[in-house]
């Protein structure tokens, strides 16, 4: 029986996608929709990317691609690839290949024309789906009934696959915690677990976006646990050893129960210690961010809050720490009593005091100090060191006051501190 996406993808019959796919078939040349799109179309989820496989030889499509009026960028020419904007989209198209060569990262690549050559060295059955323009689907490696069974498979032996390239290894549980159901491919996984130490041969940009994409899942809880089993993760993600994934489960409930955007970097906060020395190492080696390096010290030095806590201390505990670190923990925390609160009424309570304090945090804006450097000077004192620490015990007393005193008593106070 043949399998269609016409009807289930709108996209397929944009204009100019469809003058794309004209233009690269004209002269007995074929080009299709190939990979993710196919994929995500056959199994319910959003399309974000359209790639196109072709026979067509790299200058070749932009020859063809640029007399049709489309714009052409090489963005991997030596492999193959010309990112085209059509219609104002970029389209990636790519002239069908087979590896000549790898070393675990990167290969060396022929151009061909064989379309089961090129399906057989991309990862997974799921990943080597292509259309055709009218949305008939090429099945050439039994994805069609993996995706039906929401089953992960490497194309033909696992271990073959990984060595082309040792991020497959990460893949193989991000596609699974996307995708998959019930357990993981036995065969894939045992390949995964004997492999792992290849990934030391990647770059820190390349695991952090795999891990990441993996941690976006909806509930990437059960990718974590056979990642576990198969020491993948403490290779990957050393400073999780000893420390748990058990949280993630109870995170992701509480997401889809209180509306929660889903955010990897709470999610990795949740299976790593709150360690400020550990979390900078981790950011510097895995590369992250200023943001993301940031935020994972905050959490990481933000102390924990109680939940009998009062909004006043709170606020307090908020101005003289970062929002951030404490919304983090906060969220953590109400995850866990919810999980807790199923059997234990004190949880209930706790998680109610938690709820209570994350509202108010999230709401909280930091106030403003009524005095400044120029406040003293106009009362007599002398720029230096003693200015500096007059004003530092001033906002500390306005702090622990609650954020009450108006300036007017906070220059009563100033003037009283010079006279000392």
């Amino acid at each position: 029986m043949s399998v269609s996406i016409a009807g289930r993808a709108a996209w397929l019959s944009d204009k100019h996608l469809q003058r794309l796919l004209a233009v690269l078939t004209e002269g007995g040349e074929e080009a299709r929709i190939a990979g993710g799109a196919v994929r995500n179309v056959l199994m319910g989820q959003p399309v974000t990317d359209i790639d196109i496989a072709t026979s067509c030889l790299p200058q070749e499509t932009i020859r063809r691609v640029v007399a049709e009026g489309f714009k052409a960028v090489p963005t991997g020419i030596e492999h193959g690839t010309i990112t085209v904007v059509a219609g104002g989209k970029p389209y990636e198209i790519t002239t069908l290949r087979a590896d000549v060569e790898t070393d675990g990262r990167r290969a060396r690549v022929s151009f061909g024309r064989d379309w089961k050559l090129d399906a057989e060295r991309r990862d997974f059955t799921i990943n080597a789906l292509y259309a055709e323009a009218d949305g008939r689907v090429v099945d050439l490696v039994g994805g069609i009934a993996d995706i039906k069974a929401r089953r992960l498979r490497f194309i033909g032996d696992p271990e073959a696959r990984i060595r082309e390239d040792y991020l497959r290894i990460l893949r193989f549980f991000r596609f699974f915690a996307w995708y998959g159901d019930g357990r993981p491919d036995a065969e894939g996984l045992k390949a995964c677990a004997r492999l792992k130490e290849g990934l030391g041969q990647l770059s820190a940009e390349r695991i952090w976006s795999e891990l990441k994409k993996l941690l976006s899942a909806t509930d990437p809880s059960r990718a974590l646990l056979w990642m576990r089993q198969a020491g993948v993760l403490t290779a990957a993600l050393p400073e999780s050893e000893k420390w748990g994934i058990d949280a993630i489960h109870g995170l992701t409930k509480a997401e889809k129960d209180l509306g929660w955007a889903v955010d990897p970097m709470l999610r990795l906060e949740a299976i790593v210690p709150p360690d400020a020395a550990r979390m900078k190492t981790l950011a510097e080696r895995l590369r992250f961010s200023t943001t993301e390096a940031d935020r994972l010290l905050h959490w990481a030095l933000t102390t924990a809050v109680e939940p009998k806590t009062t909004e006043g201390e709170l606020a307090k505990k908020l101005y003289r720490g970062h929002r951030q670190g404490f919304v983090d923990r906060l969220r953590l925390s109400l995850a866990a009593a919810r999980v807790r609160a199923v059997e234990d009424n004190d949880a209930l309570l706790q998680a109610g005091g938690f709820s209570r304090l994350l509202a108010f945090a999230l709401k909280w804006e930091k106030p403003v100090f009524p005095l400044k450097g120029a406040d003293l000077t106009a009362l007599g004192a002398t720029p230096g060191p003693k200015l500096g620490e007059i004003l530092k015990n001033l906002e500390a007393e306005w702090v622990d006051a609650g954020f009450a005193p108006d300036r007017d008593t906070l220059m009563k106070r100033a003037a009283e501190a010079l006279e000392t």
